[in-house]
């Protein structure tokens, strides 16, 4: 199949084929606390939206532009880097394109590649970021800009697209920012990424990735749906990958139809406790047991934990205590022991109580498990087997009370690192490939500090519309590691949004029937409504 995927043209927006000219809207202004981002952004700030327009042909200049992938891996990244070496050669033949390797590190410690025909032939239309790998470095030292800009101008580079999530693109404003002020003559462009879908908004339809990620596991949970139905005696609880956000939850469970999904933003809307959580899945095994059903399929945020409103305050607690405010990095402990007690020394009464009522291992996970940033890491606390534990505790307590007169037996999985390295889905194949190619047009027309963007998704890709947006339209003031911080303001599930609406109207005959779609593997050739489609949430919120 890779052989025969190599062949695939990726189809390109007509407003991208041929000559174009950049249409400006009005100025625009941050999500959030405009005077801050104003202030910290005064070269990029207030930039006009734009939109790719059919204009007249004019020779250009040859152009070096230099790409890096940083963050976590999602599908067609390597068609934006594809979609970006044609762009630019269709500008000028002569143009370059290098690959910083590793992420914004090989831009600070000068390592790179230059792509050529053959060298990009070889990567188009396949998953994964390994054509020149990436990294979590974070671009928001002095130093590291001034690092980066003597390889830029060792390689006459004029531009560089930094393709990531959300932070990610925060530090391509911050770098963009930087070299403004400086007047480097260096542009920086966003490509938005991330496979949990918290990168959108009004301007940003998806983030790429996204749609290849849900429909790898939407097949993988239809597999199991498939299982658990022939079976008839497990229930399978399923943890899919989303810390921040519930999107691929919600849209796995809009392809699939399992008897219950969490969504971890109402759980938090509805200030939901732990047993509020635990009760209302076994409220449902009970009743499809009374129906001889002794099977069912859960789906569960990775973040959910984190939403549940006592759990979350804790944790806001513990990374404001495990971090040293002198110098925003993590506390150093010589043990364990020394760690704990240190943490139940410097918490509220109230936070305690809730950590201590925790099982010993989740505990611990809370109290020593860190990320780089001194942030607690939620993805390692198996919440899948800390649910169906509870449960099945539960539904003990039930049976010896006369409540419950089924059986319960649970199987557990985690779905993530399977979806984020996915070959791309025609839709992601497509839309990836019109982001480079857009990128190279923003390049072209002189913007720095903007994202590219791809709008009108939903129809053929032909029709849709092609432009770019400035990063700091996205931005607020949030707090990240004891401190204040410009960031891109993450997308949520909408609660009043058509798609969790559309799931909430059905999720009642869900548990209790049997009502599973198996939506088998992802398709690159036969019709379009097969081949080609969107996400159902995408479909959804655009009323399609």
């Amino acid at each position: 199949m890779q052989i025969a995927r190599a062949a695939y043209q990726p189809k390109l927006p007509k407003a991208l084929q041929g000559a174009v000219v950049a249409k400006e809207g009005a100025a625009t202004q941050s999500v959030g606390n405009q005077d801050e981002i104003k202030a910290l952004f005064p070269n990029t700030y207030g930039m006009p939206v734009v939109e790719f327009v059919a204009g007249e042909a004019q020779a250009h200049e040859a152009i070096n532009v230099g790409i890096i992938l940083s963050g976590g891996q999602a599908p067609g990244g390597h068609n934006v880097i594809s979609g970006l070496y044609d762009g630019v050669k269709s500008i000028n033949k002569d143009s370059k394109l290098y690959g910083f390797l590793m992420g914004p590190g090989g831009l600070v410690d000068h390592k790179y590649v230059e792509f050529t025909d053959e060298f990009i032939d070889e990567y188009r239309n396949t998953g994964g970021f390994d054509i020149i790998g990436s990294g979590r470095t974070k671009l928001e030292k002095e130093a590291q800009f001034e690092s980066g800009i003597e390889i830029l101008r060792e390689l006459g580079i004029k531009a560089l697209v930094i393709i990531g999530g959300d932070d990610s693109n925060t530090n391509a404003c911050v770098l963009a920012e930087y070299y403004a002020a400086k007047q480097y003559g260096v542009q920086v462009i966003g490509c938005p990424k991330t496979i949990d879908g918290d990168l959108k908004n009004e301007q940003i339809e998806t983030s790429f990735g996204f749609d290849t990620a849900c429909k790898t596991y939407a097949e993988l949970i239809g597999n199991i749906q498939r299982d658990c139905n022939s079976a008839r005696k497990y229930w399978h609880f399923i943890k899919l990958m989303g810390r921040s956000a519930s999107h691929i939850a919600l849209e796995c469970a809009l392809q699939c139809q399992p008897n219950i999904c969490l969504i971890s933003e109402e759980v938090e809307a509805k200030q939901m406790s732990l047993d509020a959580v635990v009760e209302y899945i076994a409220q449902a095994v009970a009743q499809r047991a009374a129906d001889g059903n002794n099977f069912g399929t859960v789906l569960i945020p990775e973040g959910l934990i984190e939403f549940i409103p006592a759990i979350k305050k804790l944790i806001a607690q513990l990374n404001e205590v495990l971090t040293d405010p002198a110098t925003g990095e993590p506390r150093e402990f010589a043990s364990a022991d020394e760690q704990i007690a240190f943490v139940l020394d410097n918490i509220t009464a109230e936070n305690k109580a809730v950590l201590e009522s925790l099982p010993a291992d989740v505990k611990r996970q809370l109290c020593l498990d860190r990320d780089p940033h001194g942030n607690v890491q939620v993805s390692l606390i198996e919440t899948e087997k800390l649910l169906s534990a509870m449960v099945a505790e539960k539904l003990a307590a039930w049976k010896a009370e006369g409540k419950f007169v089924g059986k319960f037996s649970a199987q557990h999985h985690f779905f993530g690192y399977e979806g984020r390295c996915a070959a791309p889905s025609n839709y992601d194949a497509d839309y990836c490939y019109s982001l480079g190619f857009n990128a190279s047009r923003l390049i072209a027309s002189g913007k720095t500090g903007y994202m590219s963007v791809i709008k009108n998704t939903t129809a053929p890709a032909e029709e849709w519309i092609a432009g770019g947006v400035p990063i700091t339209m996205m931005m607020n003031i949030e707090r990240r590691n004891g401190a204040n911080k410009p960031v891109i303001r993450k997308a949520l599930v909408e609660l009043e949004g058509a798609p969790f609406k559309f799931f909430a109207s059905k999720r009642e005959e869900w548990a209790k029937n049997t009502c599973y779609v198996y939506p088998g593997p992802i398709q690159y050739w036969g019709p379009t409504e097969v081949c080609d489609q969107c996400t159902r949430t995408l479909a959804l919120e655009q009323g399609k």
